[in-house]
């Protein structure tokens, strides 16, 4: 099958049943008979906009105790029955929301829509594994405190993002956050779980209607009257100001280094433009127009690319680079160079045109597997896209013009007020 013949086989509105059940879960499923497994994508609104700040790293933590053990089995047997059939089940928490996957034979969905029910709605949180885990959580930051390129981003967040907005703190908290949270704080953040809301696609080997009855058997009863709304996001303003923050890590030979702003929230409508620019800024082929500059012509770089990242809020949008730290400051002129030259002048033709192929291409590897049509399917109902998003997705590209992708450059980027943060063995190499 070819790019230009595929459009048949991608899911929309055709083959995705979508059921609401009466507690407020949404339900998706996408049938794949070409495979005898089955995935499983799901959330529940929540996540760190719901723990306190002192407390930052508590949904982690909470979600990282899911599995530990439930009212009707013990962290023993819940692993026991899922490794004994090959399957696999997670749970994990962002900003927005309680994420959990699985993957499983078609014939074990319902023992891991058991499993998975029992952990988001009767988890019972043993002190043994609560301590488990914190020490756990507590190697993970002594270990991030000694990784330039963890505690780069981390101060990067904290430059680009206003005091008190909330993507400022770290998803895994801190560790005298983490040293307070009790087995009080997290059996309180259970209360926070509820149904309303929650979405879970399920993907291959199952009829639509039987797995809609696998859920609502599993789940349909499910009810949390004290299930809080999520807060909104308030707003990050564009930086007028360079902000720059170092961290000293000794004893390092590299230098890692984030430049960036703050970015467009998935539904912003300049989005997909954002997107075709930030591909061809630091993307597509050897990291687009950054690679070829800061790596390939200059060698000043390890690596250098850049990232958009559109979620529910203003996601960052940043310059990541690995350099010698005797390079930082040309690398951070050179990078800047080329964020004013795609501000100031208008991309190629050819570099739209070939970004455009390679969004569409892009698609259909990601719908190649059952995780990656889940996880499309996910996302089209959590930004409601509707379901006939993929098969649209050509026409949202081409619609992309040259015009575009320069006004939301300008939008975005400005190479003489950003945020800067580098981690490394230097305490200022600027």
């Amino acid at each position: 099958m070819t790019i230009h013949d595929y459009r048949h086989a991608i899911p929309g509105v055709e083959d995705i049943t979508r059921v609401e059940l009466d507690n407020g879960i949404v339900v998706l499923v996408r049938p794949n008979f070409t495979s005898p497994s089955v995935v499983v994508e799901g959330l529940v609104p929540g996540g760190a906009l719901l723990e306190p700040v002192e407390k930052a790293g508590l949904a982690n933590f909470h979600s990282a105790l899911l599995m530990r053990g439930t009212k009707r089995r013990t962290f023993e047997e819940i692993y026991e029955e899922i490794e004994s059939n090959g399957a696999s089940l997670s749970f994990s928490a962002g900003g927005h929301s309680l994420r959990f996957g699985s993957k499983s034979l078609a014939e074990d969905l319902p023992l891991l829509l058991d499993i998975t029910a029992g952990a988001l709605r009767e988890p019972t949180f043993p002190d043994v594994h609560i301590e488990r885990v914190r020490g756990q959580i507590m190697t993970s930051l002594q270990l991030r405190a000694h990784n330039t390129r963890s505690m780069s981003g981390l101060k990067f967040l904290e430059l680009a993002y206003p005091e008190g907005h909330p993507y400022r703190i770290s998803l895994s908290g801190y560790p005298e956050t983490i040293a307070r949270i009790t087995r009080d704080d997290i059996v309180e953040f259970q209360r926070t779980v509820g149904p309303r809301g929650a979405i879970i696609v399920v993907v291959g080997a199952v009829a639509p209607d039987e797995a809609v009855r696998m859920v609502e058997a599993a789940l349909s009863d499910w009810e949390n009257p004290d299930q809080p709304s999520l807060p909104e996001v308030p707003p990050a303003p564009r930086l007028d100001t360079v902000q720059e923050g170092f961290v000293h890590i000794p004893g390092k030979s590299q230098s890692d280094l984030v430049l960036g702003y703050v970015g467009p929230a998935r539904n912003a409508e300049d989005y997909y433009a954002a997107r075709m620019a930030n591909s061809i800024l630091g993307v597509f082929g050897m990291y687009g127009r950054l690679g070829d500059s800061v790596r390939q012509a200059q060698g000043l770089a390890y690596y250098s690319y850049s990232s958009l990242t559109g979620g529910q809020g203003p996601g960052p949008w940043r310059v990541i680079a690995g350099v010698a730290p005797e390079n930082v400051k040309r690398a951070v002129a050179t990078i800047r160079d080329e964020i004013r030259r795609i501000v100031e002048e208008p991309v190629s033709a050819e570099e739209l045109d070939e970004n455009k192929s390679f969004f569409k291409g892009q698609l259909v590897l990601g719908l190649e597997t059952n995780e990656g049509v889940a996880s499309s399917i996910l996302s089209m109902e959590l930004y409601g896209l509707g379901l006939d998003y993929l098969q649209r997705y050509d026409e949202i590209i081409d619609a992309i013009t040259i015009e575009d992708v320069q006004a939301a450059a300008q939008h975005y980027l400005n190479p003489d007020a950003y945020a800067l943060a580098v981690a490394g063995p230097q305490s200022d190499p600027a």
